[in-house]
């Protein structure tokens, strides 16, 4: 049960000890520290995927990407880049979602460090008045022990003076009143000593109810934690299927016959080029698909010349003359 551990296992025979409320101290403020210690887990994973976010959001807006790709293929494109696009915003938001998270946790460890201060500020009294009253109880019995020694000296040296009868009454007067005294302070430290054990008690059930708080809230925090992380890869595979799906409206097929309604030149090959006589400018072309008379010369034979002037640089062959150098 709640609140029934503590106080019943962190007691010490000495009555000054506070080994056993010590020991819970320190176990909280472990505690206290680990709940630190996931908050800035929690802050840290949330600065990580807000760049993460960013950068991904940078790539997606732009980074080109098949930005030349046509018709169904192109489709898909276009929607890959939007997915991603989702996915750099979902993340974006989960930093925000685990930086609301980790101030939820900071300000659960500051309402038990309040609700704590005010047992601590309660029990550190505690431990100040019974300390002090334990060292006024010993000074008490040192004082009411040496009055007894000194009444007892007293009763031994009653025949050595004329004042004996004085002096042991004397004694005894004083040793009656540090016995009053040692006896009140006895009753006075048995007093503090159960309203201590009653406040140790006390502690010790907050304390242990805030250690179940604990534990029950980092345990919880760390579930939403791992909860949040499995929506964020069940909405990524979501926006990651309807590339998927578009993917499967891609038509190979279809991409080929865009591209060639869209930008088909003509259907008519270029026709052969034909082979053109340089002497015979005049000749007629060889219809398409004929021979082009691949067996005749490039060039007629050389004409006789019908007379040879005497100038031995030129030779006339009709009206074409050859220039020799």
């Amino acid at each position: 049960m709640t609140g029934s551990l503590f106080k019943g296992n962190f007691w010490s025979t000495d009555i000054l000890s506070t080994i056993g409320y010590d020991t819970i101290i320190h176990h909280l403020n472990n505690g206290r520290k680990n709940c630190k210690e996931f908050e800035d887990f929690l802050k840290e994973r949330a600065s990580i995927e807000e760049k993460y976010g960013k950068d991904l959001l940078n790539l997606s807006r732009k980074k080109p990407c098949g930005q030349s790709e046509i018709n169904t293929l192109k489709m898909a494109l276009e929607v890959f880049k939007q997915q991603v696009d989702n996915v750099a915003q979902c993340h974006i938001q989960l930093a925000q979602t685990l930086r609301e998270e980790a101030r939820k946790m900071e300000e659960f460890r500051e309402k038990q460090k309040l609700q704590r201060k005010k047992t601590e500020l309660i029990m550190d009294a505690a431990h100040k008045q019974r300390n002090l009253q334990f060292k006024k109880t010993m000074d008490a019995k040192k004082t009411y022990e040496q009055k007894c020694r000194d009444k007892d000296d007293a009763e031994q040296a009653v025949h050595r003076s004329a004042n004996a009868v004085n002096t042991k009454q004397q004694e005894k007067a004083f040793s009656c009143i540090a016995d009053k005294v040692y006896m009140q302070h006895i009753n006075a430290l048995d007093r503090i000593r159960e309203e201590w054990q009653s406040e140790h008690v006390k502690a010790c059930e907050v304390f242990e109810t805030q250690e179940c708080e604990r534990i029950n809230f980092l345990r919880n925090a760390l579930w939403v934690h791992l909860n949040q992380l499995s929506q964020q890869c069940v909405t990524s595979d979501e926006m990651y299927e309807q590339v998927r799906k578009s993917l499967e409206m891609c038509s190979i097929e279809k991409d080929i016959e865009y591209f060639v309604n869209q930008r088909k030149t003509g259907q008519s090959p270029p026709a052969p080029i034909l082979y053109e006589n340089f002497y015979c400018p005049n000749r007629k072309p060889a219809a398409p698909g004929k021979p082009t008379g691949t067996n005749l010369p490039r060039r007629g034979p050389l004409p006789v010349p019908k007379s040879l002037p005497d100038d031995p640089d030129y030779s006339l062959v009709s009206d074409y003359s050859l220039l020799y150098q």
